[in-house]
C-alpha cells in the first residue's frame, strides 16, 4: 500500500515566496530608487555647467549672478573659517525647536478639529484666516511681545510649521472613510482599538505629507525669524551679503538653504518609512 503524498505540501515547500520573487513590484521599485538616487542631481549639475561655460565663454556677465566655481570658492572659504558650520548650526537648531513645536500643537488641534465637529466650527474660521498672514507681518509684533532673542524667532518658525500640519490632521480625519469605522464596530472594537487599528492608518499617510510640508515652511520661516536682529544664522548671511554688496555669498547661503532643507527632508522620509511599509500603492512607500 502506497501513502500518498499531498500536492499542498511539496508545493509550499518548494515554491518560493511572494517577497522572495525576482518580479516582485516592491523589489523592482527598490532596484529602481536606487539605480536612480542620484538623478535628482541631474538637472542642478547640467545647470551650473552651462551657465559657468556662458560666462567663461563671454556669452554672460557674471557680476550679480556669479559663476558656480565663485560660488563655491565662497562656500569653501566660509566653511574653512568656520562661519558656514556655525550658521547651519544656529538655523537648524532654531528649525527643529520651531518644528518640533509647531508640529506639536498642529497635530493636537488638528484631532481635536477633525474629530469634533464643534471644535472645527469654533476655531477653523479664525485659524483659516491667521493663515493667509504673511511670515513677515508677524515680526514686528513678537519681536514687541519677546524681543529678539531666541524665542520670537521659535515662535515665529513655528508658526509656520503649525498651518499645514493643522490642515493636515484635520483633513485626514474628516476625510476618513465612514466604511472603515463601521467595519471597526462591526468587530466591536473599543475607542482606543478603533483609534489604533483604523483611524490612525487612515490619517498616517496625510499626517506625514503634512509634516514634510511644516518642515519646509519652517527653512522659510527662519529667514523672516533671522531678520529679527540675529548676529548667527543663514538668514543672517543673506542680509551681510546683501548689505555688503556680496552676491556670491547671497548664492551660497541661498545653495546652503536648499541643501539642508532637502537633507532635513530625506531624514524625515526616512524616519516615516517604516510607519508606511503596510501601503501598497503603484509606487510604493515615501
Amino acid at each position: 500500500m502506497q501513502v500518498e503524498v499531498p500536492m499542498t505540501d511539496t508545493v509550499s515547500n518548494n515554491t518560493p515566496s511572494h517577497s522572495a520573487d525576482p518580479a516582485d513590484p516592491r523589489r523592482v521599485r527598490v532596484k529602481g530608487s536606487r539605480t536612480f538616487a542620484l538623478a535628482g542631481v541631474l538637472l542642478p549639475l547640467v545647470l551650473a555647467i552651462l551657465w559657468e561655460g556662458a560666462i567663461r565663454g563671454g556669452f554672460a556677465v557674471g557680476r550679480l549672478m556669479p559663476p558656480p566655481s565663485t560660488i563655491g570658492a565662497t562656500l569653501w572659504e566660509l566653511a574653512k573659517s568656520g562661519e558656514l558650520q556655525l550658521h547651519c548650526l544656529a538655523t537648524l537648531g532654531r528649525v527643529l525647536a520651531g518644528f518640533a513645536l509647531g508640529a506639536l500643537f498642529g497635530t493636537m488641534v488638528g484631532a481635536a478639529a477633525g474629530s469634533l465637529v464643534v471644535v472645527s466650527r469654533l476655531i477653523d474660521p479664525t485659524l483659516q484666516a491667521l493663515r493667509a498672514v504673511p511670515s513677515i507681518a508677524w515680526v514686528p509684533l513678537f519681536i514687541l511681545w519677546m524681543g529678539i532673542f531666541e524665542t520670537s524667532k521659535v515662535v515665529l518658525i513655528a508658526v509656520g510649521v503649525f498651518f499645514p500640519v493643522y490642515l493636515g490632521v484635520a483633513g485626514a480625519i474628516e476625510s476618513i472613510d465612514r466604511k472603515l469605522i463601521e467595519v471597526g464596530q462591526v468587530f466591536r472594537l473599543n475607542r482606543w482599538a478603533m483609534v489604533r487599528r483604523v483611524m490612525l492608518p487612515a490619517v498616517l499617510p496625510a499626517w506625514i505629507i503634512s509634516l514634510r510640508s511644516g518642515l519646509g515652511l519652517g527653512f522659510m520661516f527662519v529667514v523672516a525669524a533671522e531678520f529679527m536682529g540675529a548676529s548667527e544664522g543663514l538668514g543672517f548671511l543673506l542680509v551681510d551679503g546683501q548689505q555688503m554688496g556680496k552676491p556670491a555669498q547671497i548664492l551660497a547661503a541661498i545653495i546652503t538653504f536648499a541643501v539642508l532643507g532637502k537633507l532635513a527632508d530625506g531624514v524625515l522620509v526616512m524616519i516615516s518609512r517604516p510607519l508606511l511599509l503596510w501601503q501598497d500603492t503603484s509606487r510604493g512607500p515615501l
